[in-house]
């Protein structure tokens, strides 16, 4: 669960879900680049399509200390991606405007995970860069 009180979603909005599998995974890609932010994209399953299942690595992503830059004119046309995740090397998993500015160009959720990467140091979004709830399942 992230660390903010959840927002109900309008009847238009998607709710999504992420699997633990790849909740872990975005952990664990966070620690492993520390102290630099990760970032990649979030693909939901083909069945299900609310169900965030994998992460795709974007040709040309810029990590830094502060910030993480996706080159998405390198997106592949694939309507399974849904979104981005990157990570905060602070303890805080709030948005910057610079983080809502590119969730409302792309996406229609967003992860951010906060240093120690771990539960409950994590946040969702929405593409308006409103918190919203995710399901763990």
């Amino acid at each position: 669960m992230g660390i903010f009180k959840s927002k109900k979603p309008t009847f238009s909005q998607k709710q999504f879900k992420i699997t633990h599998d790849c909740l872990s995974l975005i952990f664990e890609s966070a620690k492993s680049v520390y102290p630099r932010e990760f970032a990649a994209l979030l693909r939901v399953d083909d069945l299900q399509k609310d169900t965030i299942v994998e992460l795709e690595l974007l040709p040309g992503t810029i990590s830094g200390d502060s910030h993480a830059i996706f080159q998405l004119h390198m997106r592949p046309f694939d309507l399974s991606l849904v979104g981005t995740i990157h990570s905060h090397p602070s303890p805080f998993a709030q948005a910057s405007e610079a983080d809502i500015t590119l969730f409302r160009k792309y996406g229609s959720v967003h992860i951010i995970v906060a240093y120690p990467f771990q539960d409950g140091t994590w946040q969702a979004y929405d593409g308006q860069g409103n918190p919203i709830h995710i399901d763990v399942v």
